[in-house]
């Protein structure tokens, strides 16, 4: 009979939702700052492109918010201008974790989206620790065709297979 009350005490414990969140590290809070196309076909970038660098963000932090892993931190307006203004978060030298750190979050994550031609582009994600500076994420995948498809299943295919581990 202990045994079985035992057993029963683990298991409430273990199902109690605020001792179980208790027990589990804390999510990464992440702001994500955005995708930048790095275009060196010789094609010009498109409308339709910059669009599509807006629907993957959206994208990246539906995806990450619903998974569980990661809380999404909103960059307020004034700082989306001084981004926007800024030099490109892969050549600032550090300031995407200045970004992070002002917003409220532990990750700073942006991404990259390579045209080498209307055929063959490549999307990559990069998540850095935005005290540390220690990269936690960084993967990139390549994408045929340029369209509102191929980007979005080449994002999930990132997400999916690298960042999430899922099959």
């Amino acid at each position: 009979m202990p045994l079985k009350a035992a057993a029963l005490a683990l298991l409430v414990v273990a199902a109690s939702p605020s001792l179980a969140a208790e027990a589990t590290p804390s999510m990464p809070r992440v702001a994500f700052l955005g995708f930048d196309m790095i275009n060196t076909s010789l094609e010009p970038t498109t409308p339709d492109e910059e669009r599509r660098l807006q629907m993957l963000g959206d994208l990246l932090r539906d995806r990450l918010d619903a998974s569980g892993r990661f809380k999404m931190v909103p960059i307020l307006p004034d700082q989306q201008k001084q981004i926007a203004s800024s030099a490109e978060i892969r050549n600032c030298n550090g300031c995407e974790r200045d970004y992070a750190t002002r917003a409220g979050a532990d990750w700073a994550a942006w991404g990259t989206v390579q045209k080498v031609s209307n055929l063959i582009l490549n999307i990559n994600l990069y998540m850095e620790d935005a005290t540390s500076g220690k990269m936690e994420f960084a993967k990139s995948v390549d994408i045929r065709g340029n369209t509102d498809e191929s980007w979005r299943r080449g994002l999930d295919y990132l997400l999916r297979h690298y960042l999430f581990n899922e099959p």
